[in-house]
């Protein structure tokens, strides 16, 4: 008895020591992070301001503007290319965590540069590069194992795309979310959630004002309106699909070419010109203003969410810098828009299903994107949202815009999954006669059993009777 009671106080006291140890660090971390965030939203915002201000067709120079990303990224941070996010979770996965610190101030000054002249791109995936870099250098002040740099660094990311998207919880719960796909890392639940919301209080104490949507929903749940959430989740899910596909393609056509990098990047600013001039300027940026479009129920292309892309990807496979959520939302909301208008629903809704469903199906994050939409949109919108969210995550299959994300849990036992392999490894495992055929002859026996039990019973109590 004796001693069970003493290693029940012992263990009782190590969980006490992790609990204060980790929220003193959540803090540290959120503080930080939500700091460098803010400087980087500052610069961002004054830049983007400054350009525009002694030129409105700032986009005619993407060209230069895309070679000197170019130019910053080859020569003094290789780890700061392409949208930060996917080179922060092959660091975590690949190095435990280890990130150079050089990728902080270089990832700041060539997204800064790219979003100023009109690069299609996000702002989040920088602040993710950001949040994780500064960490892993914390990690390693403080000599750390690989196991608790993972979780410092874990803390950076959610820390990052909590001050950022104003959606504090999501944003937390986005940065363990996104890591694999079917599980969660519930020993980092706490320290994220804690950093993810001292660095937003800390961003929004320095200053930064979170763009707010005008969305005004008052959504009454109906059995009807819950069949169409799960229809818009089939349509949300393929759009999401054509959207990883679209990257995917365009970065492997980028990768065959066989010109210099700095020809690319400048070759690659002509093309977005052209295709600028083609089917209009929207695309250029970040694209907020037609997200608040959408979200407002105005209307927008049909085609927009097909077209986004295709901007997005040129821009970041030629040697542009930023992120790949900002038009994802982009994608969702006008996806949303598109969807409405093809079945004559309440666009508004539905852009704001769309905000958060692609977003689900894309990065693999149906419960971040979930509670982003209560965040954003309140809680009546909460069902719907959900039910979509679910329905697109499925049907996106086992692909993603970040291809270092670990398949932990197949989203159907049909699929083989060893366990810890990149997506970018597994997405394109297809139903075999090997898998599919056993698959289907195990259910059916399983039902003929039930069905067979449900009978026997059933005839029992009828002879009872």
């Amino acid at each position: 008895m004796r001693k069970s009671l003493l290693s029940i106080t012992a263990e009782i006291g190590i969980l006490f020591y992790s609990l204060f140890k980790w929220i003193f660090l959540a803090i540290l971390a959120g503080v930080v992070v939500g700091a460098a965030a803010s400087l980087f939203l500052l610069i961002l915002h004054e830049s983007i301001d400054f350009v525009l201000k002694y030129s409105p067709w700032s986009f005619v120079l993407l060209p230069a503007g895309l070679v000197v990303s170019t130019y910053l990224v080859k020569t003094f941070a290789p780890d700061a290319a392409g949208h930060g996010t996917e080179k922060v979770i092959e660091a975590i996965h690949m190095r435990s965590g280890r990130i150079p610190i050089v990728v902080v101030p270089v990832k700041l000054l060539a997204t800064v540069i790219t979003l100023s002249v009109g690069g299609s791109a996000g702002k989040e995936g920088p602040c993710a590069q950001i949040g994780a870099g500064i960490t892993s250098s914390m990690a390693s002040l403080f000599r750390f194992n690989d196991i608790d740099r993972k979780k410092l660094v874990v803390c950076g990311i959610s820390a990052g795309f909590a001050s950022i998207f104003g959606t504090p919880i999501a944003g937390a719960i986005f940065g363990l979310e996104v890591l694999f796909i079917g599980q969660v890392l519930y020993d980092v639940l706490l320290p994220s959630f804690i950093s993810g919301m001292v660095a937003f209080q800390t961003a929004s104490l320095l200053g930064v004002e979170y763009f707010k949507f005008p969305v005004e929903l008052h959504a009454t749940f109906s059995e009807s309106g819950f069949v169409l959430a799960i229809a818009s989740g089939v349509f949300f899910g393929l759009v999401a699909l054509l959207h990883i596909e679209i990257i995917k393609a365009v970065e492997g056509l980028s990768g065959k070419t066989s010109i210099g990098p700095y020809k690319k990047a400048f070759y690659g600013g002509c093309l977005l010109l052209v295709l600028g001039l083609l089917f209009g300027t929207r695309y250029f940026g970040l694209g907020t203003e037609t997200i608040e479009q959408a979200l407002s129920g105005k209307d927008v292309p049909l085609l927009a969410f097909f077209l986004k892309p295709i901007f997005t990807s040129i821009t970041l496979s030629v040697g542009g810098s930023g992120g790949i959520l900002t038009p994802t939302f982009f994608v969702g909301a006008t996806s949303g828009v598109t969807f409405a208008k093809i079945f004559g629903l309440d666009p508004m809704l539905f852009a704001c299903i769309g905000f958060v469903a692609v977003l689900a199906g894309a990065a693999n994050t149906p419960i971040a994107a979930t509670i982003m939409a209560v965040e954003l949109f309140g809680s009546s919108v909460t069902a719907y949202a959900a039910a979509s969210c679910i329905v697109a995550f499925v049907i996106s299959g086992h692909r993603s815009v970040y291809p270092s994300q670990i398949l932990a849990r197949p989203k159907s036992p049909v699929f083989r999954c060893n366990g810890n392999e990149p997506v970018e490894k597994v997405s394109h495992e297809v139903i075999t006669r090997e898998t599919l055929i056993p698959y289907l002859r195990e259910q059916l026996k399983l039902y003929w059993n039930r069905k067979t039990f449900h009978l026997r019973d059933q005839r029992k109590d009828d002879e009872v009777q």
